[in-house]
């Protein structure tokens, strides 16, 4: 049997990857289960899959989760220090979907005990891309891409070399306000933004997608993943969210992946890498859709993605800094502290910020320094907003 550990195992991406290790249960034995704030669930869960271990991120609800698990044999903790000693726990497949930097630290203990990582934190490739690739090729660690997109670069190129690629497009459904006027999107209201047309996903990420923040951050982690130029990167709106992306190669063809709006695809391909089982997800019947759209992405509805072009050029350890400013800036946007464009003009003010300060984002990539570019990062948001 398998040893599976799921990071962040009650937002979207855990409670499908628990849906498919449901399904096959003789075959995996669950080692560890994280969440944050849905103790019931997660304690739930950890009953249900019988777990040697359910983490809260949150120190506060360790004695809540205790009493959830109250006889069940499953053992309780909390903590960030708590979800990196759960990485250590040995285990044949890791999936990390915690949202934001904080998946960083455990994404990389879990890497360094050889495992394999199925990469759903984004943030982490956004933060330290070249850290994270090192350390898995010095412990002989695999990373599997689990974002749809990046699942789907890495499909098509299956039995291809990257030398051959001119360019990888990947898309974007436009998220809640790809059709509204531009002039309306200032008062966006949180509802509005939390209210995504295609997927059903968290809150966080849903805004990302309203804002493009989340197609901001994919083409960064395209470029850290696959080692393709940025020139050669390209984002496409496409409404209906079936074709996940597109790799052109250096005679004109491109390959696409094509899928239902599922992250089951993705989720089950990682798991199941490198084999093809079968997966609980709709068939797609091209003559009942009729047609796919797609558009350019205008700049000025959707600006994260000429920031992601400016911290390509950059380099450094700019990644850190966008990830923490746009992380921050959002959580003041769910606070009412800021409106919905807000958010890019500040994420853009605190890069040239922290760039302008000499020497700051060209240190060594470590743990140590990438955490302490995040801290700043967000502390310049609070100071702007002025809390």
């Amino acid at each position: 049997m398998r040893r599976i550990s799921i990071f962040g195992a009650t937002g979207s991406i855990g409670q499908n990857t628990l849906d498919l290790i449901r399904r096959d249960p003789e075959s995996y034995t669950v080692v560890a289960l994280t969440g944050g704030q849905n103790i019931a669930q997660l304690a739930a869960d950890a009953r249900a899959f019988g777990a040697e271990v359910a983490i809260t991120a949150d120190e506060t609800r360790l004695d809540e989760l205790r009493a959830a698990l109250q006889g069940s044999g499953v053992e309780a903790a909390a903590g960030a220090q708590a979800l990196v000693e759960a990485a250590t726990r040995p285990a044949d497949w890791i999936m990390s979907a915690i949202v934001g930097a904080a998946g960083l630290a455990p994404g990389l203990k879990a890497l360094e005990q050889g495992t394999t990582l199925a990469l759903a934190n984004k943030e982490s490739l956004v933060c330290a891309g070249r850290l994270l690739m090192a350390t898995a090729e010095v412990h002989g660690a695999r990373i599997l891409p689990v974002d749809s997109e990046h699942s789907a670069v890495f499909q098509a190129l299956v039995g291809e070399r990257i030398t051959e690629v001119e360019r990888i497009i990947i898309t974007a459904s436009g998220g809640a306000f790809r059709d509204w006027p531009l002039e309306d999107l200032a008062g966006a209201t949180l509802a509005q933004a939390s209210s995504h047309p295609n997927w059903d996903m968290g809150q966080r990420i849903t805004i990302d997608s309203a804002s493009m923040f989340n197609k901001a951050l994919e083409v960064i982690e395209t470029r850290e993943f696959f080692g393709i130029s940025p020139e050669a990167i390209e984002v496409l709106v496409h409404p209906q969210s079936l074709v996940h992306a597109l790799v052109g190669f250096r005679d004109g063809a491109l390959m696409s992946h094509l899928g239902a709006p599922d992250m089951r695809h993705a989720i089950g391909y990682a798991l199941h890498w490198p084999d093809r089982r079968h997966l609980p997800v709709a068939r797609l019947d091209l003559a009942a859709i009729g047609q796919l759209d797609f558009r350019a992405p205008e700049e000025a509805r959707y600006p994260a993605l000429r920031l992601a072009r400016a911290v390509m050029a950059r380099g450094g350890m700019s990644g850190a800094v966008f990830n923490g400013a746009k992380e921050r800036a959002l959580d003041h946007f769910i606070a009412g502290r800021l409106g919905f464009t807000d958010m890019a003009v500040i994420t853009e003010r605190v890069l040239a910020q922290l760039e302008a300060e000499a020497g700051l984002i060209d240190d060594a990539m470590t743990l140590e320094n990438v955490t302490r570019i995040d801290d700043l990062a967000r502390k310049a948001v609070d100071l702007v907003v002025k809390i």
